[in-house]
C-alpha cells in the first residue's frame, strides 16, 4: 500500500531511489551459474510491486533485485535515450514499448526462456503495439478516470466536463501531467478518437485545457490517489489502480469511467538495450509471470492483471471489483493509446508548454 506520510512526491522519490540502486554498482557481486552478476536493477513505477516479490525471487534464485522507481514514462524514456547506466528490467506503458523499440532501445525478449507466458490470457498475448509479444510482456492494463471523494461532490463526476470544463469544482481538482495522455484525454470529451488527434483537435483540447486551468489547483506526477486521500483535492484523474489502493483505507472515496470512455494502457515488462544481465532479466520476467506470484502481487497493486492463471487464485473482492475491473457502456468507447509519432510527441510539448504558461 502507498504510505500517505511520506513527505516526497513520486517524482522526487523515484530520482533519489534510482541513484541509491544504481550506487551499489561497484559493490563486489557474485556470479552464479549463468555466469552473470547475482543482482539485477529493476526500474519500475512506485508501489507496483508486491510485498514479498523481490525478496521470495532473492531465496527462490539468489538473485538480488535493486528495484528504483521513474514517475512517467517521459522520465523513462529520457533516461535510457541518454545511454542504460545499467537498467536490466523496466516497465513502460504500451505506446513507450512501440517508442522505446523505434528508438533502438529496448532487446527482444527470447519466449524459450518465459514459459509462464502461457499464463496469460489470450487477448494479451498478440497486441497493435507489439505483435507476437517481441518486446514485451505484459504487467497490468489499466484504465484513466476519474477518483473523488464522495462527501465533497455533489453526485457521480460520470463526465470529463467535470475536470476539465467546468468552473464548479474550482481549486479543488487535480490534473495528469502527462502531456499526452491529458491531450487525448480532452481529445474524448470533445467526441475524437484518442488516435487521432489532429491539429485541430490538438489546438481546440489546449484552448480547453488553458480555458480550465484557473480551477486546476495541481498537475499531479502519478501521485493524485496521495493527494485526493489527504484531502487536498477533491477531484482527481488517475488509473483505477491507483485510486482502488486508497479506496481500500478510505470508503468516502471512489472512481468512475466518464462516459465518453478512456484512454486505456497496459504497463509491460521489458529488457532495456544495453542490459548488463539479460539472462537474470528473463529469469524475472518468467518468475512475475507464475501465478502464485501474480497473484501476490495483484493483490497489492490492486491493478487489473493481464494473467489468467493469476486472477483465477484471487479472491472474489478482487474480481468483482468494479474499480479494478470497470465495466459498461464508457469503458466500451475506450480506447488503447497508440504511439502517433515523433512530430505529434512535440506538438503535444509545445501545447503542454502553452497551458502551462497561461
Amino acid at each position: 500500500m502507498p504510505d500517505l506520510s511520506r513527505p516526497i512526491s513520486r517524482r522526487g522519490f523515484g530520482g533519489i531511489t534510482a541513484a541509491l540502486a544504481l550506487a551499489g554498482c561497484s559493490r563486489q557481486w557474485p556470479t552464479g551459474p549463468n555466469g552473470e552478476e547475482q543482482r539485477l536493477n529493476f526500474y519500475n513505477w512506485d508501489t507496483y510491486i508486491g510485498e514479498s516479490t523481490l525478496a521470495d525471487f532473492q531465496a527462490a534464485t539468489g538473485v538480488e533485485v535493486r528495484m528504483s522507481h521513474y514517475a512517467n514514462n517521459d522520465e523513462l524514456f529520457a533516461r535510457l535515450r541518454a545511454g542504460n547506466p545499467g537498467f536490466d528490467l523496466i516497465v513502460p506503458s504500451n505506446e513507450f514499448v512501440t517508442r522505446l523499440q523505434i528508438s533502438g532501445l529496448l532487446s527482444p525478449l527470447d519466449h524459450a526462456r518465459i514459459p509462464n507466458k502461457a499464463n496469460l490470457a489470450p487477448e494479451f498475448m498478440n497486441v497493435g503495439y507489439d505483435p507476437g509479444r517481441r518486446w514485451s510482456m505484459p504487467y497490468t492494463w489499466l484504465a484513466l478516470g476519474i477518483g473523488y471523494r464522495k462527501s465533497r461532490v455533489d453526485g457521480v463526476p460520470d463526465s470529463w466536463k467535470w475536470v476539465l470544463d467546468s468552473p464548479r469544482y474550482s481549486g479543488r481538482i487535480g490534473l495528469l501531467a502527462e502531456g499526452d495522455d491529458l491531450i487525448r484525454l480532452g481529445a474524448k470529451y470533445l467526441g475524437h478518437s484518442v488516435n487521432a488527434v489532429t491539429p485541430a483537435v490538438m489546438e481546440a483540447v489546449t484552448r480547453l485545457l488553458i480555458a480550465q486551468k484557473p480551477h486546476v489547483k495541481l498537475f499531479h506526477h502519478d501521485e493524485g490517489q496521495d493527494l485526493l486521500a489527504a484531502g487536498e483535492i477533491d477531484l482527481v484523474v488517475e488509473y483505477n489502480g491507483d485510486i482502488a489502493q486508497v479506496i481500500a483505507e478510505d470508503d468516502d472515496l471512489a472512481f468512475v469511467v466518464p462516459r465518453e470512455g478512456t484512454l486505456m494502457n497496459s504497463d509491460c515488462l521489458c529488457i532495456p538495450a544495453g542490459a548488463p544481465r539479460p539472462d537474470n532479466a528473463h529469469r524475472f520476467i518468467n518468475y512475475l509471470l507464475g501465478a502464485k506470484v501474480g497473484a501476490g502481487i495483484a493483490s497489492t497493486i490492486r491493478y487489473p492483471t493481464p494473467n489468467a492463471a493469476a486472477l483465477a487464485r484471487m479472491p472474489d473482492e478482487y474480481r468483482r471489483n468494479p474499480v479494478i475491473f470497470p465495466a459498461g457502456p464508457a469503458m466500451a468507447n475506450s480506447e488503447y493509446g497508440r504511439f502517433q509519432s515523433i512530430g505529434h510527441i512535440r506538438a503535444v510539448e509545445e501545447a503542454i508548454t502553452r497551458v502551462m504558461a497561461a
